[in-house]
């Protein structure tokens, strides 16, 4: 039955533009903000993974951790299953993550003031005493990401927003962030791949393991796009979606366009970012942030419904 169900999916990506195009549908429009947001047709997908994935994901993630967090790496993966087939409505959503550049635009417009701004301080991820660690940094903003004296350059996905400050972009847009469920099939297709360009990993392909030292700009792994042509789907920086975090959602998910519970107390990330290693960086993994989390990895993209 699961190699029958994979079959199905693989035919329904390789006919993704033909989807798009038979119902009449642009494959490519422009939002509100100028940004080039593309189509993922209606349709089923594979969420999250079988027992065998995560088992594969505790594994690599014992082996590659500190040893204070080989006993967290079980948990971590556990709310990746079970693997389900979700339906979803054709949507769009954003090509590339949201830029500084952008988001200047929207601050300009609105006066708006992030999280970080207002609480006067961001987390920063540096080298200190011989280890990589998490600090917290008093004046790190969108507008200089490790602090007074730092700045994010225009091109690179804007970073230190808080689940508010990406919901506040994405309505200012005449949007909203995608749903976990969305993300993901945007990121791997119908036939529930591990990361957008297939099953193994390929360093060239993303923004990982430190290798660029902190974001680079959008787009700059085109061959690591997904099969509707999303960029930096895995890597870079993790994105904030819609849904509220529970680690037994899949357990209860509705079949058809899922939104997550109906409340909680952290949201949901999802794509790894620059610092991660590739176990985290696979299109089923789920990370829970409290939605006032902001970090000099963690941005956001937006969507848009058809209706």
């Amino acid at each position: 039955m699961r190699y029958i169900a994979v079959r199905v999916a693989a035919v329904l990506v390789s006919s993704v533009t033909a989807i798009g195009l038979a119902t009449g549908q642009e494959r490519v429009i422009k939002g509100a903000d100028g940004a080039e947001m593309v189509l993922v047709p209606a349709g089923p997908f594979l969420m999250g993974s079988s027992a065998r994935e995560i088992a594969r994901g505790v594994e690599e993630c014992r082996q590659r951790a500190k040893p204070e967090n080989e006993l967290k790496c079980e948990t971590w993966f556990l709310s990746e299953g079970p693997q389900h087939q979700v339906v979803l409505d054709s949507f769009y959503i954003d090509r590339y993550e949201v830029t500084n550049a952008q988001f200047e635009k929207f601050v300009a417009a609105t006066r708006y003031r992030t999280s970080a701004e207002n609480d006067g301080y961001g987390w920063f991820h540096q080298e200190a005493d011989g280890r990589w660690q998490w600090k917290k940094i008093a004046g790190a903003t969108w507008r200089a990401p490790g602090g007074p004296g730092t700045s994010g350059a225009p091109t690179h996905p804007v970073v230190q927003v808080s689940w508010a400050d990406a919901d506040a972009y994405c309505r200012w847009a005449g949007e909203r962030l995608p749903t976990e469920a969305e993300w993901e099939k945007a990121g791997r297709g119908s036939d529930g791949r591990r990361y957008p360009w297939g099953n193994e990993w390929d360093a060239s392909r993303a923004n990982a393991r430190r290798a660029a030292k902190g974001t680079t700009a959008v787009g700059t792994y085109p061959p690591g796009t997904s099969v509707y042509e999303v960029h930096d789907m895995a890597g870079n920086v993790w994105e904030w979606t819609a849904d509220w975090y529970a680690t037994d959602f899949y357990h209860k998910s509705p079949e058809r366009n899922p939104k997550g519970p109906s409340t909680g107390d952290h949201r949901v990330l999802r794509g790894g970012s620059w610092l991660n290693e590739p176990f985290f960086l696979g299109l089923a993994h789920r990370l829970s942030g409290k939605p006032e989390s902001r970090s000099a990895n963690i941005g956001f993209r937006c969507a848009k419904s058809l209706n």
